[in-house]
């Protein structure tokens, strides 16, 4: 049989914001995004698929599309608004989805001939159907939730210019958490979804390389299902991360048939040393008294911990950050993705903000957690809450803290310091180096090595 003649042409976009361009391109480590992937596997045969991510990609308005589809996060929904004008203004039809749109369809919904609200997979096919037979609907929302049964493996072949690998794969979808900063319980409604585990494992078994990205929220959040998923893929070979929650690293059980299926590390959100903080995101389930017995036990097993770290919250003052980095570097954060609290629009978090008239700015390419602030902070200003985010990082990343931390950590050392390498080399790139809040206010002033 011949190849299936192509009768339209989509060109899906994954879709970054001008500052998450800049800092991710810098990396060494750029883990591939799935959701493009995974709706071009969704997408008909009758249809030509192309994709660009514009971690490595430039956009192209030179090609004669039927149809263009671009996923945004909230900082770089500007910039997709952006790219929509410009097709349009080619009159080739534009769909936008992705956390954005479903946080703030009617907004999106002026900037693009149809919204995708929730998740793709089920809408995706009658969409295009839609678009073929000439009745393009406003708006698709995703009603129901993909049980995620019979799922079809991404297309890989679409993943461009990803030094880690091409291997990325869902096992669960959502958390059962509601921290109020999260965007993740408006997307997944905090219902928990599973795939059966034998498709998991003929999935990764098909997958190229060696490397796998489980792009679990919470691969923890069922751990009798986690536990046989570690035991199906064990014999596959595989070296893999993915995210889990801080509980997770108090199961011996779990941890032994992880690091025996090959996780080398786990992404956990700690996001403050501060408990008052915490309590204040409702996430009282993370204890930071426990915070070095969970890292000591995940290095006992030979698992890194990339620790996710948020400045900001209401109980943060001046001293949170130099009381971060001490507490990461004593003991032993493998890494650690270092950002400022984002109130993204529709979360309960901005609801209160925006109620206290604390928010900033609805500019949302400002809403990066990375290079702005926007909204006021309770106990600080926000140039301070910036300057302490930059100092943090730096001094997180300077050569005297990675070499205290993998000498305390030993663990995975030879990838573990190239990370850790990529990350200093990184933060080279940024003009601004930060100062301590803290040190400033006492008339001493703390600036980071570079």
């Amino acid at each position: 049989m011949g190849r299936r003649r192509h009768t339209h042409w989509v060109e899906l976009i994954t879709a970054e914001s001008e500052a998450s361009r800049f800092v991710r391109h810098r990396r060494i480590i750029r883990f591939p995004q799935l959701t493009m992937p995974l709706i071009a596997a969704y997408t008909p045969g009758n249809w030509r698929v192309t994709h660009t991510d514009e971690i490595v990609q430039r956009v192209r308005f030179d090609r004669p599309f039927s149809l263009v589809g671009i996923t945004a996060n909230t900082a770089a929904a500007p910039h997709a608004y952006g790219l929509a004008r410009r097709y349009r203004g080619l009159g080739i039809p534009v769909v936008i989805g992705g956390p954005h749109a479903t946080l703030m369809p009617e907004e999106v919904g002026e900037h693009a001939d149809a919204v995708v609200v929730g998740e793709g997979e089920l809408v995706w096919p009658r969409l295009l159907k839609d678009f073929e037979q000439g009745r393009l609907a406003r708006v698709y929302n995703s009603e129901t939730l993909p049980d995620l049964k019979s799922m079809p493996p991404p297309r890989w072949d679409l993943i461009k210019g990803r030094v880690y690998g091409k291997g990325v794969a869902i096992a669960t979808r959502g958390c059962p958490f509601d921290c109020d900063y999260c965007s993740i319980p408006a997307m997944y409604k905090r219902r928990m979804r599973y795939r059966p585990v034998g498709e998991v494992v003929d999935e990764v078994r098909r997958m190229p390389g060696k490397a796998l990205v489980l792009w679990d929220d919470n691969i923890s959040a069922n751990r009798r299902y986690s536990k046989e998923l570690f035991e199906a893929i064990a014999p596959l070979g595989r070296w893999w991360t993915s995210q889990a929650t801080l509980d997770a690293a108090f199961d011996d059980e779990f941890l032994h048939l992880a690091a025996k299926s090959g996780c080398k590390a786990l992404f956990i959100g700690l996001e403050s040393v501060s408990q008052a903080s915490l309590n204040g995101a409702n996430k009282k389930h993370n204890d930071v008294s426990r915070y070095r017995e969970a890292v000591r036990r995940l290095h006992w097993h030979g698992i890194a911990i990339q620790a996710g770290t948020v400045f900001g919250f209401d109980n943060d003052d001046r001293s949170i950050f130099r009381d971060t980095v001490d507490h990461f570097r004593e003991i032993a954060i493998d890494s650690a993705t270092i950002g400022i609290l984002v109130p993204f629009p529709n979360t309960a978090l901005f609801r209160r903000l925006d109620a206290e008239g604390r928010i900033l700015t609805r500019d949302w390419s400002k809403y990066d957690g990375k290079k702005h602030v926007v909204f006021e902070p309770a106990r600080m200003t926000p140039e301070e809450l910036l300057m302490g985010t930059e100092w943090a990082a730096r001094e997180f990343y300077s050569l005297g803290s990675i070499a205290e931390r993998m000498r305390r950590s030993k663990t995975g050392l030879w990838w573990n310091v190239l990370r850790n390498a990529g990350y200093h080399l990184a933060l080279r790139n940024f003009g601004r180096i930060g100062r301590d809040p803290a040190a400033a206010a006492e008339g001493r002033l703390s600036t980071c090595p570079a």
